[in-house]
């Protein structure tokens, strides 16, 4: 899931902080024509908890910005979403850079990886579908370049879909066969 943000920088002291909402709940997003996600409130409880999040720069592994295991990621759930504060670490370039990428307005979007463990599917009268995370196990949160699903994501969304309307199809086949054996 993906949406332009507002990222604030901020400075204290010597530390640097990069800040904004990284998901943003009970707002439809588009994943492509009509198919549409949205993120439950309640949905990432247990990862607050239990999970190391790290923030990461354009879901890469390899340039980590901060993790809530070592408290250089703060999250925070409120009424409008997850709202992250990572602190810059100033020996790390890298970091730097995308710190002054930020504060210079280049980046404004992010995005954030996670596994599915509970959803609604919702058929919509108009032919879309729109799929509410219930429960997910959440991993990282990204800044990104350009906010789009990692086309993982997208081929697991689409196979789900697939199957959803398969069993569908299914379902409607079994019911007019039982109400022509009834007949």
């Amino acid at each position: 899931m993906y949406f332009k943000t507002d990222f604030q920088v901020r400075q204290q002291d010597e530390d640097r902080y990069i800040e904004g909402y990284f998901i943003r709940f009970n707002e439809e997003t588009e994943l492509w024509k009509g198919i549409f996600e949205e993120v439950d409130p309640d949905s990432v409880d247990e990862s607050l908890k239990n999970n190391d999040i790290r923030c990461l720069f354009n879901h890469d592994t390899s340039v980590v910005l901060g993790r809530t295991g070592n408290s250089t990621l703060e999250l925070k759930k409120d009424s409008k979403g997850i709202y992250g504060r990572v602190r810059i670490n100033p020996n790390d370039k890298q970091a730097m850079d995308i710190y002054a990428r930020i504060e210079r307005g280049d980046i404004n979007a992010c995005s954030f990886g996670f596994n599915i463990i509970d959803e609604e599917i919702q058929n919509r009268d108009d032919g879309t579908t729109k799929f509410i995370l219930k429960k997910i196990d959440l991993h990282e949160v990204s800044p990104v370049t350009f906010p789009a699903y990692p086309t993982t994501s997208i081929e697991a969304r689409k196979k789900d879909i697939n199957e959803y309307k398969k069993r569908q199809l299914e379902a409607k086949k079994s019911k007019l066969k039982e109400r022509l054996k009834n007949a």
